[in-house]
């Protein structure tokens, strides 16, 4: 037999406990070994039941003195209760369902049991603890428990899993012996070994350290490796330097900034050379992220390509055509927009005006990646706040033209450290900078029992003709938590503030109704827009001066940040107020957080420092590979030297032929070969 056999090579799977199997992902016997752990039973210390204490999991050794049936039963299923007895005391053991264990626990003979030590009518007890004769050697130690699913015992896994580690060594090592030797890593087949049946701690943190750093080295390669294709790919556009951006820096009713300059010189430089430009926008709320998106769309443009944008919701590309279409009117560069709930006629109209190339620039939604949607002559491709797309759909959009310059937005501030690997396929540039003038929002925290309070000073506001956001979790009643649906808090502020226009905003209308009801706040013919975090993404009402969460102790500090974002925008002094009875340690934090910064990405770093692990973000919404053992923000100080020793290797050996990178070389080349991922 071998590594690669099939999982029913294994004594003990037959068809059925395949199809199980199969359905975690493990088809092969090598497929064991890296399905990992969640969890581990400590079972190396044999206890007396006299040291036993109530609440603890404990492994003890005795002898059964007693057992009976009864309390209740039906067919099969009956209680089995057992007295047994070691040199310090007695226990009672308890089972349900017992029917098959009344023929095989025999009285006089010794087991060892595990499980967990509770307490009834004054004497200690197990239920339903793990059984195994004395004799037939137990398995003690650190003993592996993995996720599973129904169908499938942690006493089965862990033999097969004990099997397939036969044939560890036929697994080859993919990291090169100077590259363990430098990071003091185990070899692969020491760390497969005490990542399943460790003898110690010790064993099972070398173990692991070793299996995290390959996979986030793994990604990382394949990111890098995925960067150098795109910009070194051959017929590039190369954009004529002779089309200065001067002419539509010029137009515009302000400055840029030196960060804004500085960002625009670098986005410059990768439209004039011969590589494709793969370009990421990192900047704050408010930073001008946009007004670089468009110069870059105006050289395009005026180099005779077409350009598009795309945006995570109609609300927000409606916006930016507007803004755009007004900016670009001047220059005779055709604007358009396509969305997913345009009117046929309108949107086959904007199709077939794409494909002619009488459309310069499209604005518009996920509707652009549609099969139908091509254009004649595309040469830049935006996306707008990253974090709604995965790379698989930029790529698809970027698909659609010849090889076009990609640039990325996102407001959402993250981790240097984090940014390598989530866009490790793109540069990176950071607007570091806010335009001069602009004031800080005002962050305060109110409680519940304040909130009449708190509406007067947004009435007062809404008096001097300004506007107000008020934010809830939830649109429906919820059983199960104690938050302010957006509809019972739109009862609730039309009542507060009977002399002003309410509108309600949320994620379950429909887009035109959407669409209406934001146009009616952008215009000033509503006061108070009550809505969910569905606000959180880009629209600027620069008239909108307060912003009001409730339950604020229910959102992260990243969407909390986000939605603050949303006032501050315009010359009057804005005021966030952070509604919350929050009680929690993490949310206190939170608040503080919120009340003593505007910086984004400082509460980025605070984020990512009180969140959980894996609770940051969504991996998978990037269009990255699934991690079976690393988290990006539990080994985040492992991520700055996985990324130096992945820069080392690739300058060394970019394309793997080294024999100590082929094994490397092919794994990295197979990551994003699964389904929904881009090739290499």
């Amino acid at each position: 037999m071998r590594s690669k056999d099939p999982v029913e090579s294994l004594p003990g799977i037959g068809p059925k406990k395949a199809s199980y199997l199969h359905h975690l992902k493990i088809r092969h016997v090598e497929d064991f070994l890296s399905y990992y752990p969640r969890d581990y039973e400590d079972r190396r210390t044999v206890k007396s039941i006299a040291s036993l204490v109530e609440d603890e999991t404990a492994v003890v050794t005795a002898m059964i003195q007693k057992a009976e049936t009864g309390g209740y039963r039906t067919g099969k299923k009956r209680t089995l209760r057992l007295l047994v007895e070691d040199e310090s005391g007695t226990l009672e053991i308890l089972f349900f369902r017992s029917a098959y264990l009344e023929h095989t626990l025999k009285k006089g003979q010794a087991y060892v049991f595990f499980g967990k030590v509770s307490r009834h009518a004054g004497r200690l007890q197990m239920i339903h603890p793990e059984v195994e004769r004395l004799e037939s050697d137990p398995v003690l130690g650190l003993l592996p428990v993995y996720p599973l699913t129904s169908g499938l015992t942690q006493r089965e896994m862990r033999k097969w899993v004990g099997m397939a580690l036969n044939y560890k060594n036929e697994l080859p090592d993919p990291l090169p012996p100077d590259l363990k030797e430098r990071n003091r890593l185990c070899d692969l087949a020491y760390a497969l070994e005490n990542i399943h049946f460790p003898e110690n701690h010790q064993k099972r943190k070398e173990a692991k350290f070793r299996l995290v750093f390959d996979e986030l080295l793994i990604l990382q390669l394949g990111l890098f490796s995925l960067r150098k294709k795109i910009s070194s790919a051959k017929g590039g556009i190369v954009f004529d330097s002779n089309i200065e951006f001067e002419p539509f820096l010029v137009s515009l009713p302000f400055r840029l900034t030196n960060a804004q300059r500085r960002v625009l010189t670098e986005i410059r430089r990768d439209m004039e050379a011969e590589k494709v430009m793969s370009r990421l926008i990192q900047g704050d709320v408010g930073s001008g992220k946009t007004i670089l998106a468009a110069a870059a769309a105006y050289k395009a443009v005026k180099c005779g390509y077409q350009a598009a944008l795309m945006a995570p919701t109609e609300i927000l590309a409606n916006q930016h055509y507007e803004g755009l279409r007004a900016i670009f009117e001047p220059f005779g560069i055709r604007v358009a927009t396509l969305t997913g709930s345009m009117k046929k006629g309108q949107k086959e109209e904007v199709l077939s005006q794409l494909a002619s190339g009488v459309i310069d620039f499209v604005i518009g939604t996920h509707a652009m990646i549609q099969p139908n949607v091509v254009f004649s002559n595309l040469g830049l491709v935006i996306t707008d706040e990253q974090h709604r797309f995965g790379v698989e759909q930029r790529t698809i959009l970027s698909a659609k033209g010849n090889q076009p310059d990609i640039l990325v937005m996102t407001a959402t501030p993250i981790p240097r450290t984090l940014a390598v690997i989530l866009y490790g396929d793109l540069d990176i540039s950071v607007i570091d900078e806010l335009p001069p003038g602009r004031l800080p929002v005002h962050t305060t925290t109110a409680s519940t029992r304040k909130r009449e309070r708190v509406y007067e000073f947004v009435a007062e506001e809404l008096t001097k003709g300004r506007q107000a956001y008020v934010v809830a979790p939830l649109i429906d009643e919820s059983d199960f938590l104690d938050v302010r649906s957006a509809n019972e808090l739109y009862e609730e502020i039309c009542h507060r503030l009977p002399k002003f226009r309410i509108g309600l905003l949320h994620g379950a209308m429909r887009p035109a109704e959407k669409d209406q009801t934001m146009k009616a706040f952008l215009d000033g013919t509503l006061d108070v827009l009550v809505s969910t975090v569905v606000i959180e993404v880009g629209i600027h009402v620069p008239n909108a001066t307060v912003m009001v969460i409730e339950n604020a102790e229910r959102f992260g500090l990243a969407t909390l940040h986000q939605l603050r974002g949303r006032v501050g925008r315009g010359k009057d002094l804005s005021h966030c107020i952070l509604v919350t009875d929050g009680v929690t340690e993490l949310s206190r934090k939170r608040m503080e957080t919120m009340t003593q910064t505007n910086d984004g990405f400082l509460i980025a770093e605070k984020d990512l420092e009180l969140r959980g692990p894996g609770e940051f973000f969504g991996v998978r919404q990037h269009g990255l590979p699934e991690f079976r053992i690393a988290d990006l923000v539990k080994h985040v100080r492992i991520l700055e030297t996985v990324r130096q020793e992945a820069e080392s290797l690739l300058r060394e050996d970019p394309e793997f032929r080294s024999p100590d990178h082929k094994t490397l070389g092919k794994l990295v080349g197979g990551l994003f070969s699964q389904e929904g991922q881009i090739p290499l």
